[in-house]
């Protein structure tokens, strides 16, 4: 297995034990915070699930070429980063613009969206030519 994939099945499954833990939070009375619901979505959607399936994808699709198989090795990782960058900004600020609204709060957030949608395409420019027809 791809050490690229390695990161990302572990940091899916770090992802999804926080983002179970977020929701149990959630449950306790007096424990809900304003602005953990969307990060528990987003620990389960793009932490947990969104990174297993890249990682597993990157890994299993055909190959790129026989010097890059997997495609470019710093897009692969620039697609982890940008992931957990914008996940890590998403986790902690949406819960403090819910406790206290700020306007770089907001713009982080901001930041944190676009970095997940690169990362989104980043993905996307890395399998497209290697989903090919015989």
């Amino acid at each position: 297995m791809p050490t690229l994939t390695r990161w990302f099945i572990k940091a899916s499954l770090i992802s999804l034990i926080l983002g179970l833990a977020t929701g149990l939070w959630q449950q306790v009375p007096g424990g809900a915070i304003a602005g953990l619901s969307p990060v528990y979505l987003h620990l389960l959607t793009f932490g947990w699930l969104t990174q297993l399936i890249f990682g597993i994808a990157i890994w299993m699709f055909p190959v790129f070429s026989k010097e890059q198989p997997r495609g470019p090795e710093w897009l692969g990782w620039g697609i982890f980063v940008t992931l957990n960058a914008g996940l890590f900004l998403r986790v902690v600020f949406e819960p403090l613009q819910g406790l206290s609204p700020s306007a770089l709060g907001g713009w982080l957030l901001v930041t944190a969206a676009i970095l997940q949608w690169l990362a989104g395409v980043g993905f996307v420019v890395n399998v497209w030519t290697r989903i090919r027809g015989k």
